[in-house]
């Protein structure tokens, strides 16, 4: 009868000795010795079910009749009567109730020897220090005997040695269910409960500790931490009064005795943190927060106040991130979609604006962070980071009037603002207001000293500085430095014009006039000239040998004579004749 239920034989164990191969773990059921009838019997049983189910569900079926009997094609080219196989379905059933039979009269060496290996091998493994693969062996254990205190107690230790204390505590409530005076369970229960804070129930089990005979070491213990959950309850106390009588300070301090051992205390971090925010003190207040929603999975109005807090800190993007994990939680919440709905809106604009700036499209910027600042008037922050980036906006559109103005709004409200303080010294070079922008450079250094762009633009303005105190191309064609090549040309002919030596016949003006028209057609000569009015930009005057340092230009020595052959009007080559009599 049982011929044909063979197991394969890699993984089987023989049918004359019991014995498992090597491919088995030795620590599964018939690894070792003899198996149990459970094990052949649940082994049998799995591949029967698994050979049928492969045989009905190897192809889609499909039915039909012949001459009055009803047929289940199993493919293209097989069909199977279903007589044959309601026969064999019959045909099994002895089968399954000997299996029954067999599992109930081996149930008890199937289940002792598994958990007793599972036990085994997860302390071996707890001591090589693979907390993982001892986790799982105990998670069997425990599965295979939910009444073995010892399997919840060992699983509980791994759980303390990966950090999870919050999985560690179910598992020792559970032991001490199980067996009451099982003191170190017990204790480390209450250590855990000191440190979430929970001093009631802590104080609980450590006076129990005590009426049950502990050891020496666990009395001592015992007796330890419950003077110390004594004088927390004290400290927390004196907090709460503080708090209530609005002494945040003093609050903050009784409430920092308490969290360096109630660490895990989600209710004495959310005080301290209110206590910080009437201090103005964000960074810590956020700080305990954050703490907080991580010990609580459950925690909307941590997140609420996340969010609020760093919106009202001008932080857009972190204000939407915290507000979107409260809605993760409870969509519904109302508090939390009223904010993120202003929030949301607030972060669109400022994005657009920013995409602007990067488009250089700089007077549409201005206008939506303009419209910024109508959507929330309230939170001044959003105002400050508005006009800040509204005067670098128009510091790159070269308005320098309007971003010195823009600027200095920002920098009256934060003095140390080092965008403000670069973008302004920036306009004021525009502007050739050069001490100004050295000045403003300087400041900016002072809190931003390894910024290359402030030392190379606090250089370029003292070259300019320096150039200007000398002679300045600009000044003397009366354009200024944004102009355009065609605006050069232009101004430079309507002087040329005017300063022309012919014009002059008096000695004394016309050697002014030479010297003039000199003046205006170097001008001309160094700003018409890309490489070389980058240069005059850059503080270095192409026209002056000093400054060259080696670099050599054509230049106009020897007097009014050089502009021999040049034609100031650029209408062709003639000859300029004068008597210096």
């Amino acid at each position: 009868m049982w011929a044909g239920l063979r197991e394969p034989s890699s993984q089987s164990a023989s049918p004359t000795t019991g014995q498992r191969s090597a491919a088995a773990p030795p620590w599964l059921p018939g690894g070792e010795g003899k198996r149990c009838p459970a094990a052949r019997a649940a082994n049998t049983w799995g591949l029967l079910t698994t050979r049928t189910h492969i045989q009905l569900k190897r192809h889609r079926s499909r039915s039909s009749e012949r001459n009055g009997r009803r047929f289940v094609w199993l493919s293209n080219s097989t069909m199977v009567s279903l007589d044959y196989v309601t026969h064999k379905i019959v045909t099994y059933i002895p089968y399954v109730l000997v299996l029954i039979d067999m599992r109930y009269e081996g149930v008890k060496c199937g289940k002792d020897g598994s958990v007793d290996n599972h036990m085994e091998m997860g302390k071996k493994l707890l001591a090589a220090g693979q907390l993982a693969d001892a986790l799982s062996h105990f998670h069997a254990a425990v599965d295979g005997d939910p009444n073995n205190y010892l399997a919840y107690y060992r699983r509980a230790t791994v759980f303390l040695a990966m950090g999870k204390s919050r999985s560690a505590l179910p598992d020792l409530s559970r032991v001490i269910e199980l067996k009451p005076d099982f003191t170190s369970a017990r204790l480390q229960r209450g250590n855990l409960l000191l440190k979430q804070g929970k001093l009631d129930e802590a104080e609980s089990d450590f006076k129990k500790v005590l009426k049950s005979s502990p050891s020496e070491k666990e009395e001592s213990e015992a007796q330890s931490q419950l003077a110390k959950s004594d004088e927390l309850q004290r400290l927390v106390a004196q907090a709460h009064r503080s708090f209530g009588s609005k002494d945040y300070t003093t609050a903050a301090a009784q409430l920092d005795r308490v969290i360096e051992t109630c660490v895990w205390d989600v209710t004495s971090r959310k005080m301290r943190a209110e206590c910080f925010i009437q201090m103005g003190e964000m960074g810590k207040a956020i700080s305990d927060l954050k703490a907080a929603s991580k010990l609580k999975n459950d925690n909307t109005q941590v997140f609420y106040k996340l969010s609020t807090i760093y919106y009202h800190l001008g932080d857009h993007e972190m204000s939407l991130s915290e507000v979107r994990e409260c809605l993760k939680l409870d969509p519904d919440h109302k508090q939390c979609f009223g904010h993120y709905k202003q929030v949301k809106k607030l972060n669109k604009q400022i994005q657009a604006a920013e995409q602007l700036i990067q488009e250089k499209r700089y007077e549409e910027a201005v206008r939506k962070y303009e419209a910024v600042m109508k959507t929330e008037p309230n939170v001044p922050q959003f105002s400050l980071l508005a006009t800040e980036r509204i005067c670098h906006a128009l510091t790159q559109d070269q308005q320098a009037g309007r971003a010195v103005s823009a600027c200095s709004q920002v920098l009256q409200s934060d003095p140390e603002n080092v965008n403000a303080l670069k973008d302004r010294a920036e306009a004021y070079v525009q502007d050739e207001q050069y001490e100004e922008a050295i000045r403003d450079y300087e400041t900016a250094a002072k809190h931003s000293e390894n910024n290359h762009q402030i030392k190379e633009g606090l250089e370029k303005a003292q070259r300019l500085l320096k150039q200007s105190q000398k002679r300045d191309y600009y000044k003397i064609l009366g354009v200024k430095r944004t102009a355009q090549k065609k605006e050069i040309i232009k101004a430079y002919r309507k002087l040329a014009q005017q300063w022309h030596p012919d014009n002059f016949q008096d000695p004394e003006e016309k050697k002014k006039a030479e010297k003039k028209f000199i003046d205006i057609a170097q001008a001309k000569e160094v700003l018409t000239d890309p490489e070389m009015r980058t240069k005059f930009d850059h503080g270095e005057d192409p026209m002056d040998p000093e400054s060259q340092q080696g670099h050599h230009h054509q230049h106009f020595h020897g007097g009014f004579q050089g502009f021999q052959g040049f034609n100031p009007f650029g209408s062709g080559p003639f000859n300029f004749k004068f008597n210096f009599n």
